[in-house]
């Protein structure tokens, strides 16, 4: 027991520093610098602005370039590899998360002794209702840090994990870059 509640308060405190420095790196300047160095590399450009794309804290500012990006540049290229960073960025989110989160997450439940709850979490229909919605909610403008707790929550198994995620970062910055370059 004593090592469940060690390990949820590691768990936040990584969460908090995470938020902490993005929003540090957000706010000083720093991150749109370096963002905005390696857009005219065109590959690297995709590939970190790809990863910045999976995060609330820094989800703008990689809009901002990637859209950059394809409008000088091959938007089905900027796509791909723009979603091979994301989909790197959102596999890091997603193993904290299946790994360590929903454990964490279940602890509380449990300590909290509501059985209705706990009999909801076990539900079927909810458990194979979890990972859809968590995919809708990374294909929609919403934070996919969300979307990524929902189906690491529901133990969705890598190797269908990669491919959605992939998939749908790809169709989203493609939009971004279709929708860069009418303007």
């Amino acid at each position: 027991m004593n090592g469940r509640k060690n390990n949820l308060i590691i768990d936040v405190a990584i969460i908090a520093l995470s938020a902490a420095a993005a929003v540090i790196l957000a706010k000083t300047g720093i991150f749109r610098d370096v963002l905005t160095s390696t857009r005219e590399i065109e590959f690297l450009g995709s590939f970190i602005a790809g990863m910045f794309f999976a995060s609330i804290f820094t989800v703008a500012p990689a809009t901002v370039v990637l859209g950059e990006i394809a409008r000088s540049n091959s938007v089905f290229f900027t796509a791909l590899v723009g979603g091979a960073g994301a989909l790197f960025g959102d596999f890091l989110i997603y193993r904290f998360v299946k790994d360590r989160l929903s454990e964490d997450f279940m602890y509380l439940i449990n300590k909290s002794g509501s059985e209705r709850l706990i009999s909801v979490f076990r539900l079927r229909l909810f458990k194979r209702l979890v990972p859809f919605i968590g995919a809708l909610i990374v294909a929609s403008p919403l934070p996919d840090e969300l979307g990524l707790i929902m189906m690491g929550f529901s133990k969705m198994k890598t190797g269908l994990f990669v491919p959605i995620s992939f998939l749908l970062n790809s169709a989203g910055i493609l939009i971004i870059g279709l929708i860069a370059r009418t303007i």
